[in-house]
């Protein structure tokens, strides 16, 4: 009875550990990646908020393969002005690197220069008259530049 009993234990503790073992690769594996980075490129300061989370802990994110590179904003300054610029640049540069890589950037793209427009002046709200209004007119730049050229 006891050995009956010791094996159906033992055999209901590896079906569990089993089924935990599976949920558990299951839930690390990037069958949503998509859905991620949406969640991560959209206009919203949580959106940002969110990414910029995952960025400073990327092993956490290793399963979904994002390409986390970066050249921060390009040909342009990082800081233009003082504006510190670089981190809404990396994030647009995130968007681009992944949707590219996805093959769904096309459709994608407006909304990531949005995000990255929003970020900017996230950025310009720290500010406040002049100084505010010249950020504003940087970060207004950068837009037009990505929505041209980018």
């Amino acid at each position: 009875m006891h050995r009956r009993l010791g094996t159906a234990l033992a055999t209901s503790t590896l079906t569990l550990v089993t089924v935990v073992a599976t949920a558990t690769a299951a839930d690390a594996a990037p069958a949503d990646k998509a859905q991620v980075l949406a969640s991560w490129t959209q206009t919203s300061s949580s959106s940002y908020s969110q990414w910029a989370a995952a960025r400073a802990n990327q092993g956490a994110w290793g399963a979904y393969g994002f390409d986390w590179s970066t050249d921060y904003c390009s040909s342009s300054p990082d800081n233009p002005f003082g504006f510190p610029f670089s981190l809404s640049c990396a994030r647009h540069d995130f968007g681009y690197r992944n949707y590219k890589a996805t093959g769904t950037f096309s459709a994608n793209k407006s909304r990531l220069d949005s995000a990255f427009y929003e970020d900017l002046k996230r950025v310009c709200n720290n500010y406040s008259g002049a100084t505010k209004t010249a950020c504003n007119s940087t970060a207004w730049t950068y837009y037009q530049a990505v929505r041209a050229f980018g």
